[in-house]
């Protein structure tokens, strides 16, 4: 699912427009990169939590001339699910899918 299809469903969940749908998850995903982006964590109980973490520099290898180079190190986002979002997910299944 992509974000169109997130406001599409959200606007048929909810019978509102998609353009008055669409506004309020803009603001929720501009509101969790900031608070991500400042170092905060971000918790919805049962569902999920976003934080940072950070990568260490390391050494890997340019698979066209197989030279070492140097990865540098970097933050990165972390999404650890809810128990509850797990939960779900678990309940239907290993092969179950919306997608043909």
């Amino acid at each position: 699912m992509n974000k169109q299809e997130l406001i599409d469903a959200v606007a048929a969940g909810t019978g509102e427009s998609r353009a008055s749908t669409g506004e309020p998850i803009d603001a929720i995903l501009e509101t969790l990169t900031a608070a991500v982006t400042r170092g905060d964590t971000v918790q919805m109980i049962g569902v999920d939590s976003f934080s940072t973490g950070a990568r260490a520099e390391r050494t890997g290898r340019n698979p066209s001339t197989d030279a070492a180079i140097t990865i540098p190190a970097a933050k990165t986002v972390k999404f650890t699910a809810g128990k509850a979002f797990k939960d779900a997910v678990n309940a239907a299944g290993p092969n179950s899918s919306d997608r043909p």
